[in-house]
């Protein structure tokens, strides 16, 4: 007892101060964990004694990691992101996994390593993209929603593929089918517990807070039971678990509390990923590396983006798509750990793996860091993916003699709600979207639009800037509002230019080069509850009167989005 709780303590202090370090120098926290776990480690200092308890911790911290996707993971959003993240995901995900075996064979590998190295490739990091974008506040962007539709698609294939392994030491129709059939069992089990039990049981839990957190660890410790009579490994009956209770209205209750334990174990899994690598063959693996690696930064990128380019989208949303997928993912890690765990892989590919995640995250890390910068120095070569889309270049409704007197850049979400004020100010206005979803559904209403991306000097030409009394872009990408300032300054002094940023910095560097307006959208909103509450101050009706209101548009809006 006392050499785990040495061994554990080792682990966290030594994953907590390199983290720190981390934290402070802006890098990635997951290699950082599997240095520590290298640097304890029999390969380091050796201080690490009992690898069997500690793999078994590890394999707990699987399983609480795949919970928590579940939890997170709401089907619903997958009607949101379209025909790209669904379709086109699909297509990526088997595209890379077959290239990948291709590659694998190539590279002399056989058997069972060629599949687990495709898998490998096919998948990329939801909690470093995520965690990434977030930090920037991009996940609402067009790029944003785009990569989390994929990364959806992503964690669906990733369980399926890791329920499938387990019967691959003797593949066969039969025991396909039979596995299968298991799996949509368990899925039946857990459909009908959230259905008929969860519901009831969670209302009474959710009273008290330690018993809402002692249930919902019981959910996921009794689904890895469940998962281990169906012949499957603790991991996806944690999964199914999560999804169980992802549709409860306490899930976002739930999260925030086992989101601390959830890190407690996945932080042991990556640090004894560390402790596991086998360095001996460091040598000749670079070949191997170096292939594997230009196949995940290189190759990959220029898929997705020739996906996202069919789909009709221009080549700023399809890049900044592209570049934030380039790294294989923590599933993968999981997916090779099952694989040492199931006898299918050695420890050195395990070790060549971890080595692969380690350094194209911390690439992709720098990628989504300065995501603009390169694509501002690739962009007029990234247009060959733009001829290549078979989606028509003009998609627009806009007569060639019309006059309009408003711009409305970006019409999503916020735009919408300006779009109405435009009509109701009788305003001859046209929308400019990077959206081509939202642009069909556009023309679909006969509203004035034009597709493109407005930082492209084609699109602000074809706008007939000269004419305009009003512009208004909701998009917060300083470098295109500078931009858009600058034509618009050059050729009508007399436009009322209204632009986004989303920091007090931006803002004010939009306002020294001339805008009229920034819309800081955080401020705006705490002004317009300023404004509501004394404007329905001291009456009830009014408060009613603009509830029912609220709900009214809200309603509307989630009409639009689901039936554009």
């Amino acid at each position: 007892m006392v050499n785990i709780f040495f061994d554990i303590g080792l682990m966290i202090i030594f994953a907590t101060v390199l983290g720190f370090l981390a934290r402070v120098l802006k890098q990635p926290l997951i290699p950082i964990y599997i240095l520590a776990g290298l640097i304890i480690g029999p390969v380091g200092f050796g201080f690490i004694t009992d690898l069997e308890t500690i793999k078994t911790l590890a394999e707990i911290g699987v399983a609480f990691l795949l919970f928590m996707v579940g939890l997170e993971l709401d089907f619903r959003k997958l009607k949101d992101v379209g025909l790209l993240s669904s379709v086109g995901g699909s297509v990526q995900i088997i595209s890379l996994f077959l290239l990948g075996m291709l590659i694998a064979s190539w590279l002399g590998f056989v058997g069972e390593q060629v599949i687990y190295l495709g898998l490998i490739v096919a998948f990329s990091s939801t909690m470093v993209v995520v965690k990434l974008l977030s930090d920037k506040e991009e996940l609402d962007t067009l790029h944003g929603r785009i990569i989390i539709g994929f990364l959806l698609m992503e964690d669906l294939f990733a369980i399926i593929a890791l329920s499938t392994l387990q019967t691959i030491d003797n593949m066969s129709f039969l025991v396909l089918f039979i596995a299968i059939f298991k799996g949509f069992a368990m899925l039946v089990i857990a459909y009908l517990a959230s259905r008929f039990i969860f519901p009831k049981i969670f209302k009474i839990a959710a009273k008290t807070p330690e018993i809402l957190f002692l249930m919902a660890i019981t959910v996921c410790f009794s689904f890895g039971i469940i998962s281990t009579f169906f012949g499957f490994s603790i991991a996806i009956g944690a999964f199914i678990g999560g999804v169980a209770l992802a549709n409860l209205p306490y899930n976002i209750e739930i999260e925030s509390r086992v989101k601390s334990l959830r890190d407690f174990f996945s932080t042991i899994f990556f640090v004894s990923l560390g402790m596991e690598l086998v360095l001996d063959k460091f040598a000749t693996w670079i070949p191997i590396i170096v292939a594997l690696t230009f196949l995940v930064i290189i190759v990959k990128p220029i898929l997705t983006t020739l996906i996202c380019s069919f789909f009709g989208y221009k080549r700023k949303a399809s890049f900044m798509t592209s570049i934030s997928l380039a790294q294989t993912s923590e599933f993968s890690l999981i997916i090779v750990a099952q694989g040492a765990l199931l006898g299918h892989l050695s420890q050195d590919f395990l070790s060549l793996t971890t080595i692969l995640a380690v350094i194209t995250v911390t690439i992709s890390t720098y990628f989504i860091k300065f995501d603009k910068q390169l694509y501002n120095k690739l962009s007029k070569y990234l247009k060959i993916f733009e001829n290549l889309s078979p989606v028509n270049k003009e998609l627009h409704f806009i007569k060639e003699d019309h006059t309009h007197n408003a711009i409305l850049i970006g019409y999503d979400r916020m735009g919408y709600s300006i779009a109405k004020s435009l009509e109701r100010m009788k305003k001859d206005y046209v929308i400019v979207d990077l959206n081509p979803d939202i642009i069909r559904s556009l023309i679909k209403k006969k509203i004035p639009c034009i597709y493109g991306d407005f930082s492209d000097i084609e699109i602000l030409e074809k706008l007939k800037l000269r004419n305009i009394d009003m512009v208004i872009s909701t998009i917060p990408d300083v470098k295109s509002n500078h931009l858009l300032i600058k034509k618009i300054k050059e050729v009508n002094v007399h436009a009322t230019i209204i632009v986004t940023a989303l920091t007090v910095n931006d803002s004010l560097e939009l306002y020294d080069l001339g805008a009229d307006y920034v819309i800081v959208p955080h401020l705006l909103g705490g002004n317009h509850v300023a404004i509501l509450l004394e404007d329905v101050s001291g009456s009830i009706d009014k408060m009613i009167e603009t509830k029912i209101n609220h709900i009214k548009e809200l309603k509307h809006r989630k009409y639009i989005h689901h039936h554009k």
